[in-house]
């Protein structure tokens, strides 16, 4: 039972057979297929939280989720005193497997190369936690998780769900550790904006942040690429108004083109140039067709592919939707330095010169809003070719910058 009265239980090796209706066949089916099966069956730990007196997770949206489930994963050791814990906080795509291998796709971690015994967040000094998001599809509730009222995926009845949300399950999480004050909490992109939603909302409980990639709102540019994804996905005949796992189908073609449109504002011009060019796809000179001719058509068909193995087509919808309901100055008077007035936390902001998802100038807000109530910050632009993703690839200037933010953080700390 948690001090303020709700009480906690892990969930680990649920079988979906036991909550789906057994006559379903169909929506069994689809959710033992490979994005879905982990939905409500983590191969991480997770623990469910069933409140008390306090009713549940309330949502911005004014809805109660209550169960909810958060999954995670950690690394290194938790020392004695709780001194020691930082948060990784994950993108849109990404999950709780930030440095180990996944356990569908058996690739490495997303951020082995930051995340490990010796990399910045040492795991040797440091106990990482990285949490999967709610409305996600890797154990934590969303839109793939059984409804507990009905036997059945939520599908669209789960509520839509906001950053702040996101954030103030990763709390309960954090409480169930019995940890007071993080260490840091770090995370690029979609990351970012918990980073910044965790410092403005519960400054006295973050020691450092690193927002990276990230902005402090999301601007109508983003918003537009986000709504061409969603539209792609419901146009798919096989969403089925939201409805699929119930009738044993996965909107896959919408889902991939949803993929393929977003991971071209990943990458850069200078990157796909250099990767690609106008090279061809395993032929000598055009097909006169619509097969895919050119390698860089090649590469983002294999993307949107291999996506829809590994993640849920509502999660999708719900998680972008948060991001663009993102504006942490829009509840301070549109005055963004408000959100972070009195804070005690030291600041490390990173962006990259060729990302024009999130670009430098909109670090760069957040830099002056922060300089504006003399927090404690530093602000590092990487030069780099690989765009909104160099915070995932090896950037060694970048690992060096957050690695000796950290460094520099804890001996502050002592």
């Amino acid at each position: 039972r948690m001090p303020d009265g709700s009480s906690v239980g892990i969930t680990t090796d649920k079988e979906p057979s036991d909550a789906v209706n057994k006559d379903a066949t169909s929506t069994t089916s689809a959710l033992n297929s490979r994005p879905l099966y982990e939905a409500n069956n983590p191969s991480s730990p997770a623990v469910t939280f069933v409140d008390g007196h306090n009713d549940g997770l309330r949502l911005e949206g004014g809805r109660v989720l209550s169960p909810f489930t958060v999954a995670y994963q950690t690394y290194g050791r938790l020392n004695a005193d709780k001194s020691n814990a930082i948060l990784v906080c994950h993108a849109l795509t990404g999950d709780q497997h930030c440095a180990n291998v996944h356990p569908r796709t058996k690739k490495p971690g997303w951020w082995e190369l930051m995340v490990g015994p010796g990399r910045p967040l040492d795991t040797n000094r440091f106990f990482v936690i990285c949490p999967n998001i709610i409305g996600g599809c890797m154990g934590s509730s969303g839109p793939a998780s059984i409804d507990p009222a009905t036997g059945q995926p939520y599908g669209l009845s789960f509520p839509v769900i906001t950053i702040r949300d996101m954030v103030e399950a990763q709390v309960r999480l954090v409480d169930h550790f019995g940890i007071d004050q993080l260490f840091a909490v770090v995370g690029g992109s979609m990351g970012g904006m918990q980073v910044l939603e965790w410092a403005a909302s519960y400054t006295e409980r973050v020691f450092a942040a690193v927002p990276i990639a990230t902005a402090a709102w999301h601007s109508s540019q983003n918003i537009a690429f986000h709504e061409v994804g969603r539209q792609a996905v419901m146009a798919d005949p096989d969403w089925c108004g939201g409805d699929y796992l119930r009738r044993g189908l996965v909107p896959r073609r919408g889902l991939a083109v949803a993929r393929m449109a977003a991971h071209i504002t990943y990458l850069s011009e200078e990157a796909l140039q250099r990767k690609f060019g106008r090279n061809y796809q395993d032929r000598r000179d055009l097909s006169f067709s619509f097969d895919a001719d050119f390698q860089v058509e090649s590469y983002l068909r294999h993307q949107g592919s291999t996506f829809v193995d590994r993640f849920d087509a509502n999660s999708y919808l719900y998680i972008t939707r948060a991001m663009d309901y993102f504006d942490i100055a829009a509840r301070h008077d549109d005055i963004l330095a408000d959100a972070f007035r009195g804070t005690k936390t030291r600041f490390c902001v990173v962006s990259f010169t060729s990302d024009w998802l999130y670009p430098t100038r909109e670090s760069k807000e957040i830099v002056r809003a922060l300089n504006a109530v003399a927090a404690n910050v530093s602000f590092v632009e990487i030069e780099s070719d690989k765009g909104h993703d160099a915070f995932l690839v090896n950037e060694p200037e970048f690992f060096g910058t957050v690695g000796g933010f950290i460094r520099a953080a804890a001996r502050r700390r002592g």
